[in-house]
């Protein structure tokens, strides 16, 4: 069965569009300001440091765009390694994204839902785990119905988490509560301003993973690069202006010491119910980024199938025969969260991860020199702007962070490797029972 005809092209362009926004923006945004502050030492530093992740992420999304208009098929980053590096490099990537990275991230994302849900109905460890299943089961299921109501589950809850933001920066910007930029004096603590460019970068990431979606999606070769230019842009404006509005609201010293600038902010500035307003807000953020990831998790292991690059190829890569979605995929990616959730390994092994699926995606960044070279951009495709220097930052970013990476944790680095290649036996076995 073919992936290309047997998925419904229903995700339009503003549905990918709020996948991109709703899987960038998560909690992250409520609670890195005060980190990346202290690193780089100053407020302004601090916004230099949010525009040039924003920059680096740009110039990756860019370079990645390119691809996805050239090879507009489901899969994403795995469909782009299999086709510019070889079938073993997309295969070592969807083993991990489909067994491991994926399932995981939708775990914690479920789990952060239930904890926060707790700032209104205090909950003890099992019932927060309960309830993340069942907020889980109800996405699963409005996923398996029709790809539509995942989409329209994302653009709503795009909008709602961007209400809190749009918020407290309408607000804030116009506030003097807090003393001025300038006489903020610097950290003493601050790590540096790499540091603090890193934390940023962590805060940017997920926008790849709608290229997943590209068989379901209307247009794919003209939609994916408008969806992921306009969607980071956007994130970028929205982060920077956001960070201001909280070092209007809040002195220097609260924003560090504190663990939820973002709530604290909104507090100051709306008074008690600051507080809910906030976490109602960071609710709604990661009920978007559960749906995101899961979403798209389920097209990696359904296109996987579809190369017969992962066991029981036959199953996973099947289309339901009444709701046209990749039903079992979705069921697959389910379970193996669910399993996470009561292990209580989701954390763990996605940081475990990290180091491994920066080495992929830098990859995919460089992807469009090798792109160039084998499949010379025809006249009307899109291609990346300031080529080759666009590029450029995107691996020169993608490389920074796997250098800190290693010599922050190079032990949790190897590791990370190590899972990576216990997938190898998998792939030859499978590969000589397609010979």
């Amino acid at each position: 069965m073919n992936t290309e005809k047997s998925l419904k092209k229903t995700v339009t362009f503003f549905e990918a569009l709020a996948i991109v926004v709703g899987m960038i923006i998560g909690s992250g945004i409520f609670l890195k300001p005060g980190i990346v502050l202290n690193n780089a030492g100053t407020p302004w530093m601090s916004i230099l440091a949010w525009g040039i992740g924003g920059i680096i992420t740009l110039a990756s999304a860019l370079s990645v765009a390119e691809i996805a208009a050239a090879i507009p098929k489901s899969g994403g980053l795995y469909t782009y390694l299999s086709e510019l590096y070889g079938g073993v490099f997309g295969y070592l990537l969807g083993w991990v994204q489909a067994v491991i990275s994926y399932p995981a991230s939708v775990a914690a994302l479920a789990i952060a839902f239930a904890t926060y849900s707790g700032y209104f109905l205090p909950l003890n460890g099992w019932q927060q785990k309960l309830l993340a299943v069942c907020i889980l089961a109800f996405i699963l299921i409005m996923n398996v119905i029709a790809t539509k109501f995942g989409g329209i589950i994302q653009t709503v809850a795009t909008v709602g988490k961007l209400i809190p933001v749009v918020g407290i920066v309408g607000v804030g910007l116009f506030s003097n509560l807090a003393p001025g930029f300038g006489g903020i004096e610097a950290s003493a603590a601050g790590a540096g301003f790499g540091v603090a460019v890193l934390g940023t970068l962590w805060a940017y990431d997920g926008w790849i993973s709608v290229t997943n979606m590209a068989g379901e999606i209307k247009d794919p070769a003209k939609t994916l690069p408008k969806v992921i230019s306009i969607g980071v842009i956007f994130v970028i404006a929205v982060y920077v202006l956001f960070n201001i509005a909280v070092f209007k609201a809040l002195p220097y010293g609260q924003i560090i010491s504190s663990p939820t600038p973002g709530a604290d902010a909104a507090e100051a500035l709306f008074g008690n119910g600051g507080g809910a307003f906030i976490t109602a807000g960071i609710i709604v953020s990661v009920l978007g980024a559960l749906n995101g990831y899961l979403m798209t998790a389920a097209r990696v292991p359904q296109a996987m199938g579809e190369n017969n690059q992962i066991p029981f190829s036959r199953v996973l890569r099947s289309i339901h025969p009444k709701f046209q979605t990749p039903a079992n995929a979705l069921i697959f990616q389910s379970v193996l969260a669910v399993i996470y959730i009561f292990s209580g390994t989701f954390n763990t092994l996605t940081d475990l991860l990290v180091f491994v699926l920066w080495i992929f995606f830098t990859m995919g960044v460089f992807g469009v020199f090798i792109l160039r070279h084998k499949m010379p951009p025809e006249k009307g495709r899109y291609r990346v702007p300031l080529y080759p220097v666009t590029p450029i930052i995107g691996v020169a970013g993608g490389i920074y962070i796997l250098a800190s990476t290693i010599i922050s944790d190079p032990l949790r680095s190897l590791v990370g490797i190590g899972i990576t290649l216990a997938g190898l036996p998998v792939y030859y076995v499978l590969s000589r029972k397609k010979r």
